[in-house]
């Protein structure tokens, strides 16, 4: 019997090394073929499958082509302007609205809590028509200030992260403040706000890579490609009716991982605190 139990334990070790390794290898294989496809001309493309490697590794062309032709040093500063607009307004508004539906109790409430659970379900494209038509009434349309405003819109989850991060802070901290003769905005911003540190982290991470990688609303809203192209719709300058040029393609896709990829190597203790706090907090 123990031998039994001590090959069944092996054979379940294996089986879970197994299926990690089986996708992380389907994960990792679009970025490989990604990376090669960068290298090649447009020649040894289209003679090649996308696994074959390229004939140089100090060809450069594809990316310097794709960061000039797609204009992506305007399209970095755009998405580097909405990012951190849309990270500040969110985590603010956030915060203060988690702060509300948790430490004050008032009527309606819960009907705000369920409200906010139901817009969860419902798909954003199935609503893009009514928020195109008040986009298009307010003169948002073509409009970065616009397009920063409706991505700052409520973020739902992150409010439900604020919400578990609130109450597992003690009320006795709130009430030390209002003791000494602290106002609830100072509660907030003096003594609740540092300690979410975790939460916001976590928070920024999700909103953060959403709005990078958003391509959608950014080109149905922001149609004037020469002045407010973001990274995401600065890459399809290179598809058209008459083919694409997808190694130019994944030229650019690397170059945009790269703001991405030094933004983690940075704060990747902050990440993975504020990801692990999260899994635990909530």
């Amino acid at each position: 019997m123990d031998a039994l139990n001590k090959i069944g334990r092996v054979f379940l070790t294996f089986i879970k090394y197994l299926s990690l390794v089986f996708f992380s290898f389907w994960a990792v294989l679009p970025v490989v073929s990604c990376f090669i496809t960068a290298f090649k001309t447009d020649k040894e493309y289209q003679s090649t499958n996308v696994m074959t490697m390229p004939e140089s590794w100090t060809n450069f062309d594809n990316f310097i082509q794709a960061f000039h032709k797609a204009g992506m040093g305007r399209a970095f500063i755009n998405s580097i302007i909405i990012l951190l607009c849309v990270l500040f307004f969110s985590v603010m508004i956030g915060t203060q609205l988690a702060y509300v539906l948790n430490r004050f109790k008032f009527f309606g409430n819960t009907i705000i809590r369920a409200l906010f659970l139901f817009a969860s379900q419902l798909p954003g494209v199935a609503m893009q028509i009514a928020v195109y038509e008040i986009m298009y009434n307010l003169g948002f349309i073509n409009s970065l200030m616009g397009y920063i405003i409706m991505m700052c819109g409520t973020d739902i989850i992150s409010i439900y992260i604020y919400i578990q991060f609130f109450e597992n802070i003690d009320y006795s901290l709130d009430e030390s403040a209002i003791i000494d003769g602290a106002n609830y905005f100072t509660i907030f911003y003096k003594v609740l706000f540092p300690l979410l540190k975790p939460a916001i982290v976590t928070s920024c991470i999700l909103k953060g890579v959403g709005t990078y990688n958003e391509y959608y609303c950014a080109n149905l809203y922001l149609q004037d490609k020469t002045r407010y192209a973001t990274v995401a719709t600065s890459l399809y300058t290179f598809v058209g009716p008459l083919g694409s040029k997808y190694n130019l393609i994944c030229a650019g896709v690397i170059i945009s991982l790269f703001p991405a990829l030094i933004v983690f190597i940075l704060c990747q203790k902050q990440i993975y605190s504020g990801l692990t706090a999260g899994a635990v907090k909530g």
